[in-house]
C-alpha cells in the first residue's frame, strides 16, 4: 500500500486477514518446504486428513501419499524448484486412519521477499463424493443401456408375434399400443423406486386399473418386493390376462370376479417357491364369449405359457373352461423378489 507521498506503507492487518482466509477455507491448504516438510496446516486439512496441526507440522508430506505413488512428490518438487505453477490434477491421498481419499490438488511455489522459491503451497479439495457420483452415473448408464436393449427386444418380439396373429392393421396398431403402454406402466413403477423393485400389490393394481371394475377384483398374499425382471414379465402377464378378461371374461359382463392369490411355499433343498393363482369366473353375459376365448392362441397365450415362466425360471399352467379361467405360476422365490441382507449378512427374501 502507498501513502499520498508515494512511499510504501505495510498494512499490519494484511497478514492477519490472509491467515484468517487460509484458516477458514473449506479447502485444505498445506505449506511445505522444498524438502517436502510440512510448515503450514489449516483447519480444513485437519478435517480432511485427520491429523492436527501439531501432528502434521514438521513431518514429511509423504505421510499423506500412498507408498506406490510417492514418486509423484519427487516430480512435484522438481517442477516447483523451476518456478512452475502446477495445474489442478486429481490424485489419491491417505488419511490418518489409513483410508484413501480422492482429491483435486493445485500446487504453487512459495517465494520469500527476495523472490526466491522456498517452498510450495498445496490446495486440496475432497472430490470423493463427486467421483462416487460419477461412478454411480456410469453404472446407471450401463444399466439403463442394458434395460433399453431388453425393452427393444421385448417390443420387437411383441410386434413379430402380434403381426403373425393380426390380419387387420387397425387391430394390430391397437394391440401394439396397449402392450407398449403396459410395459411403460411397469417401467414407471421401477423408475419411481429408482430400480429398487416394486410391490406385487402395486404392480397388479397398476396393470388392471385401465380395465376398471376394481370392486370385482380381490388380491391376497404376503407383501413382496419384486425384482425388475419379475416386474416386467409379470406385468406383461397381468396385462394380457386383464385384456382377455375385459373382452371375453370376468370383466366383460355383469357378475364376473377375479381372485389373485399368491403365497410362498417350502421347496426342495430348503429353497422357497413362489406360487401365484389368477382365477376368474365369468357372469352369465360373458358365457357367450367362451368359445372365442378358448380358441385364442395369440401373443397373450405365448406370454402366459412361455415368456413369463421361462424368464422367471419357473413353470405355468393355463386352464380355460366355461365360465372360468385359471393361470398358475410357480417359480423359485429368488427369481421373484429382491433379496435383502439379514442381521448376520445372510440373504433373506423378506417374507
Amino acid at each position: 500500500m502507498t501513502n499520498p507521498g508515494g512511499t510504501f506503507r505495510h498494512d499490519p492487518n494484511a497478514d492477519a486477514r490472509l491467515a484468517a482466509i487460509v484458516d477458514s477455507s473449506y479447502d485444505a491448504i498445506v505449506g511445505k518446504t522444498l524438502d517436502s516438510v510440512i510448515t503450514d496446516w489449516n483447519h480444513a486439512a485437519e478435517r480432511m486428513f485427520g491429523h492436527t496441526a501439531e501432528e502434521a507440522i514438521g513431518r514429511s508430506i509423504l505421510m499423506l501419499i500412498p507408498e506406490h505413488m510417492q514418486d509423484e512428490e519427487t516430480e512435484i518438487i522438481g517442477r516447483i524448484r523451476k518456478g512452475e505453477r502446477i495445474p489442478s490434477f486429481e490424485t489419491v491421498r491417505r488419511r490418518k486412519d489409513g483410508s484413501l481419499i480422492t482429491v483435486s490438488l493445485t500446487i504453487s511455489p512459495i517465494k520469500n521477499n527476495a523472490g526466491e522459491i522456498i517452498g510450495a503451497s498445496t490446495i486440496a479439495r475432497d472430490i470423493s463424493a463427486a467421483k462416487e457420483s460419477e461412478r454411480r452415473i456410469r453404472l446407471l448408464m450401463r444399466e439403463v443401456n442394458h434395460r433399453v436393449k431388453n425393452q427393444f427386444a421385448v417390443i420387437l418380439s411383441m410386434i413379430r408375434e402380434t403381426s403373425k396373429r393380426s390380419t387387420d392393421p387397425g387391430e394390430f396398431e391397437e394391440l401394439i399400443r396397449s402392450r407398449i403402454m403396459a410395459l411403460s406402466r411397469s417401467h414407471d413403477l421401477l423408475v419411481t423406486s429408482e430400480w429398487a423393485g416394486a410391490s406385487l400389490f402395486d404392480l397388479i393394481q397398476e396393470h388392471l386399473k385401465p380395465f376398471g371394475h376394481e370392486e370385482r377384483i380381490s388380491l391376497s398374499g404376503p407383501l413382496l418386493t419384486l425384482q425388475s425382471n419379475a416386474v416386467q414379465n409379470l406385468g406383461m402377464a397381468f396385462h394380457e390376462l386383464g385384456t382377455n378378461s375385459s373382452k371375453y371374461g370376468a370383466l366383460a359382463g355383469e357378475g364376473g370376479r377375479i381372485e389373485i392369490t399368491w403365497q410362498v411355499e417350502p421347496g426342495p433343498q430348503a429353497q422357497r417357491r413362489f406360487h401365484l393363482l389368477w382365477h376368474e369366473t365369468s357372469g352369465a353375459t360373458a358365457v357367450g364369449a367362451e368359445k372365442k376365448t378358448s380358441e385364442r392362441k395369440g401373443f397373450g397365450t405365448v406370454v402366459l405359457q412361455r415368456v413369463a415362466p421361462q424368464s422367471l425360471s419357473g413353470s405355468s399352467s393355463l386352464e380355460r373352461s366355461p365360465g372360468s379361467v385359471k393361470w398358475t405360476l410357480d417359480a423359485p422365490l429368488e427369481a421373484i423378489v429382491v433379496p435383502q441382507l439379514g442381521a448376520e449378512g445372510d440373504t433373506d427374501f423378506g417374507v
